[in-house]
């Protein structure tokens, strides 16, 4: 798509004049502002106030060294980074991701989804991601000790209850955010619920570490029955085998389908007869070891080495919860051609433009991240409301809450496709009511 309004249009060459080589974020800017042309239209007040020359723009960035010692007596440096991206309806709010791939453009990127996404949850949290290029896989639990007392030796500057509160992403877990949260609660000397994804005993949610994943269900089930379907005798194909991945496996089998597949990041299985959850969770929460280890006790499924592969098997419902543009055109094309009738995305962004062309122009239903994979930052605002009133909910409720938000996102931003004249375009939808929310909260604070 093109811009046909030449404000967005200019305003999108200065964002990427500003943020040379960052395509993640480039991709990320041009979503949103692609589908708020018809909103400036109608609303011209977000142009004239500078209301979208300041949301494309991260309030503060934070960069810093992390260095630590490995197990060799080695020092080792990574580069750390925290984007507070944009605080108008509430404090900074998004995960830290430990991955080799995580540099500036990655963190904003996933920032600057978060304020949309945030926003839609319909709770009173900003945008905000951080993260370090630091690899936890092969490290001993002592290394990624040591690594993430460096890194929040620094981060904890910046960071609070009020101000900005951090949870896990892609490389940081439990045993992460726990090291994280001791450190501190070290230097601050002061319990307090600055970071979610906390363990049970120290402050965290049920249903937090199902949320992601259970979300994303709770979303395409609730797209799927606005079209008079459901998740009943579906077969599924699931990217990633990491927390989102397993409890939306989890959930759609309970929801009624099938999933056939799961992959990592060195390749995928296929088991026809359904995926064994309990031996994937053990496999990858207990024992951290690659997926094609399933293959020892199920002989009968199919390993494959590499990815991409896995968009290759017929399903009826697609969940990428993997990474960034993980489907391309190519393997749009293939969906589609396969007969699949709906695609959500449970990872950040994992859809390239022209793949998501592809399925709207193929009347696949569509569940954009933004709006698709909520759940866990909803559930973590759920943990820091229970940390507030020192209280704790039960899994039912806190899984009615989240199932009743995730709910209300589809409905959002399919009622707000329909007000703009894109009905059934979720990508437009999300994107336009997450906006509208924090454009018209940052108008009423005046220039922020």
């Amino acid at each position: 798509m093109n811009f046909t309004n030449k404000y967005l249009s200019e305003l999108m060459e200065r964002v990427i004049a500003r943020n040379p080589g960052e395509k993640e974020f480039h991709q990320a800017v041009r979503e949103v502002l692609e589908s708020l042309e018809p909103v400036v239209e109608k609303h011209p007040e977000y142009v004239e106030k500078g209301v979208l020359e300041s949301i494309v723009e991260p309030e503060r960035i934070i960069k810093f060294r992390v260095p630590w010692v490995d197990d060799s007596g080695t020092v080792r440096v990574n580069r750390g980074f925290r984007v507070q991206f944009n605080s108008a309806i509430g404090p900074y709010k998004g995960g830290l991701r430990f991955h080799p791939s995580v540099y500036e453009g990655i963190i904003k990127f996933l920032g600057f989804e978060q304020i949309f996404k945030n926003s839609l949850t319909g709770l009173p949290i900003g945008g905000g991601k951080g993260g370090s290029d630091f690899d936890p896989k092969g490290k001993s639990d002592m290394e990624v000790m040591r690594f993430c007392q460096s890194f929040m030796t620094e981060l904890a500057k910046h960071i609070g209850s009020y101000t900005d509160i951090p949870a896990g992403d892609i490389g940081v877990g439990g045993r992460e955010i726990g090291y994280l949260f001791g450190q501190y609660k070290r230097i601050i000397n002061k319990f307090s619920g600055v970071l979610t994804g906390k363990g049970l005993e120290y402050g965290g949610s049920l249903a937090r570490t199902e949320a992601t994943g259970f979300g994303l269900c709770y979303f395409t089930d609730a797209m799927l029955r606005a079209h008079n379907d459901s998740f009943v005798g579906k077969t599924i194909v699931v990217s990633g085998s990491g927390n989102v991945a397993i409890y939306a496996t989890q959930k759609a089998t309970e929801l009624g389908g099938k999933v056939v597949a799961l992959s990592d990041s060195n390749g995928y299985i296929y088991d026809k007869n359904g995926v064994d959850l309990a031996l994937v969770k053990q496999l990858k929460e207990v024992e951290r070891k690659r997926i094609k280890e399933y293959l020892n006790v199920h002989p009968e499924a199919e390993y494959h080495e590499g990815c991409k592969g896995i968009w290759t098997i017929k399903c009826d419902i697609a969940l990428p919860c993997a990474t960034q543009n993980e489907i391309d055109k190519e393997s749009a094309d293939i969906l589609v051609a396969n007969g699949c009738k709906a695609v959500a995305e449970g990872a950040n962004m994992p859809s390239t433009p022209e793949a998501i062309e592809t399925f709207l122009a193929n009347g696949i239903l569509f569940g954009p991240a933004k709006a698709a994979n909520a759940g866990g930052v909803a559930t973590s605002a759920l943990e820091m409301s229970q940390n507030s009133i020192r209280g704790s909910w039960t899994f039912e409720e806190v899984d009615a809450r989240l199932k009743e938000i995730m709910e209300n996102i589809y409905a959002n931003a399919s009622s707000a496709a329909e007000e703009y004249g894109l009905k059934g375009n979720l990508v437009a939808g999300a994107n336009i009511a997450g906006f509208i929310k924090v454009a018209n909260a940052m108008l009423e604070q005046g220039i922020v």
